[in-house]
């Protein structure tokens, strides 16, 4: 799967999740007291969902066939921040809570890589 899928793949959840929780889960998210949990889930999201897509499209057009570290770091700080936080939202699991800061660090060092190289590769 070629990295643009990926962050289409990352963006479709993005949406999917974010509208998922808005509507379908807003009795769950309620009852245990984790809509705002679930909206910073949401919009760290798609955000890092949109940055992992600019950094595949950069790499696309400039001959780039490897991803790059930064297009991984904000892939696992994704799985990490967000879904650890949506899994809480969920289940109220309080086990969670020290892998959300893992998934903030990656995306801290994706962030980071790019200031320090001046770009994705």
């Amino acid at each position: 799967m070629t990295a643009i899928r990926i962050a289409a793949v990352f963006g479709l959840l993005a949406v999917a999740l974010g509208a998922l929780g808005a509507h379908g889960l807003e009795k769950t998210l309620v009852q245990n007291g984790r809509v705002d949990e679930w909206k910073t889930a949401s919009l760290y999201h798609v955000v890092h969902a949109v940055v992992m897509l600019v950094v595949a499209l950069q790499l696309a057009n400039t001959g780039g066939v490897a991803m790059s570290p930064p297009f991984w770091l904000f892939g696992l700080g994704i799985v990490f921040f967000s879904g650890s936080l949506y899994y809480l939202c969920l289940t109220n699991a309080k086990w969670v809570w020290p892998i959300t800061p893992l998934g903030g660090l990656c995306f801290l060092a994706g962030w980071l890589y790019i200031i320090i190289r001046g770009g994705v590769r």
